[in-house]
């Protein structure tokens, strides 16, 4: 029996322990970071091989991916509250493995990025899927707590990625980046379905209704958590999105220099957001997710502020040391938030996890693309368009929360009887 013909209904023999569960989670959202991220070291030899005359015409690599990613959230949450997160899963890694196929073989640029927008369709299957199994297992501070590991692993994808895709260059070129794309793919599509069961409870399966879906995004929109936080999530998102597609440009080539030490430093800096998920997981059962969220982003403006100084001081090209600094510690904040903003922009939407997942993920993808763009677009040679972009982002983020909480920051939303005990210590 072939993977694609595992039915919904169906369960494999034995079911996932706990640290497997979060193992197959954390690749799935792996597919899609590992898309980005090892692709980062070849842009130089796409614009060379395509001749591209601009640099920041390469990040459209990133864009169109994202774009693909967003839209097709729309249909992969609906999909697997029909017919099943499995199948659903299957679905969306075909459609990312043509996508590999046709990005592999691209005789122009335009076909390339063709190939980009059909990986980014079939990479969203993969973060809606990821989700909704969560929130199918757990809910409030333990999906918290699961989504945190599920982080840890997930960021373990970036600080080797792109040292990755340095070997394939030094090896091969470009191409067998993609060829690793769609062995990834294969792997966890063998994993998953030979280890993962159905998770989608079956009271909560909906029939095939266009009118019960409509109310479902409407349900969405109605609460004023998810629409909050999901929108800050959107806003913080984007800042990320500018790093990620400007990074080879400042580390790299035209800010610092770096050449071939970039996949390093790009690296460290992914791995503090690794380590966050780890103090995230240790802290939330007892301090909350507002808590430490809010924190986050409050402290993450903070951080972009004295980035923004930074960059007027030295021109544009602060010291390595003090801006990678300062970039870490927004980076290590900007982890402490997400899982959490996440978790409760997802917590009023149990029954419809699958619909609120791929609502929620084309909002915030959508919305992060559009701000990451037009901040990648405005490098200029200089760090100033990043930084000012991290203070913005950060600023309407946190604008959004205190709407979101009326006012009332760190507070928990509801009692918690973990939080009731941990108050009596």
């Amino acid at each position: 029996m072939s993977v694609l013909s595992v039915g919904a209904s169906e369960r494999p023999a034995r079911e996932p322990s706990f640290a497997e569960f979060v193992v197959i989670i954390a690749f799935m959202m792996a597919l899609g970071s590992m898309s980005i991220d090892n692709l980062l070291p070849a842009f130089g030899h796409i614009q060379r091989d395509f001749g591209l005359t601009s640099a920041n015409e390469v990040q459209l690599i990133l864009s169109v991916y994202m774009a693909g990613f967003a839209i097709m959230q729309l249909f992969y949450g609906p999909a697997s509250d029909i017919i099943g997160r499995r199948p659903t899963l299957m679905i969306g890694l075909v459609v990312f493995s043509i996508g590999s196929v046709i990005a592999l073989f691209a005789p122009n640029f335009e076909l390339m990025l063709v190939g980009r927008l059909v990986q980014g369709m079939g990479a969203a299957a993969t973060r809606i899927l990821s989700v909704a199994i969560v929130r199918d297992r757990y809910e409030g501070r333990e999906m918290a707590r699961v989504m945190s590991f599920t982080m840890m692993i997930f960021i373990i994808v970036p600080v080797f990625a792109p040292a990755i895709g340095s070997l394939f260059l030094l090896f091969g070129s470009w191409h067998a980046i993609f060829v690793s794309m769609l062995v990834m793919a294969v792997g966890i599509a063998i994993w998953f379905g030979r280890r993962m069961p159905e998770t989608l409870h079956p009271e909560y399966r909906m029939p095939f209704s266009v009118s019960r879906i409509g109310n479902g995004m409407k349900r969405c929109l109605h609460e004023r958590a998810t629409v909050g936080y999901s929108t800050a999530i959107g806003l913080m998102f984007g800042g990320l999105m500018a790093y990620i597609a400007s990074s080879q440009q400042i580390f790299e080539t035209e800010v610092y220099g770096l050449g071939t030490v970039f996949p390093l430093v790009f690296g460290m800096i992914a791995a503090v957001m690794g380590l966050a998920s780890f103090v995230n997981i240790r802290l939330v059962r007892r301090l909350g997710m507002r808590r430490i969220s809010h924190a986050g982003v409050c402290g993450h403006v903070l951080m972009s502020l004295v980035m923004v100084g930074m960059a007027y001081w030295f021109d544009g090209k602060p010291p390595l040391i003090l801006f990678a600094l300062n970039l870490a510690a927004c980076q290590f904040l900007f982890s402490l938030t997400m899982p959490n903003f996440n978790t409760m922009a997802m917590e009023p939407l149990g029954e419809i996890a699958g619909t609120a997942s791929s609502m929620i993920g084309f909002y915030t993808t959508i919305l992060g693309t559009i701000v990451g763009t037009i901040i990648g677009q405005a490098f200029n040679g200089t760090v100033l368009p990043l930084a000012t972009g991290f203070l913005l982002t950060g600023v309407l983020s946190l604008i959004v929360v205190i709407w979101t909480e009326r006012g009332r920051l760190f507070a928990p939303h509801h009692p918690d009887p973990a939080a009731v005990i941990d108050v009596g210590h």
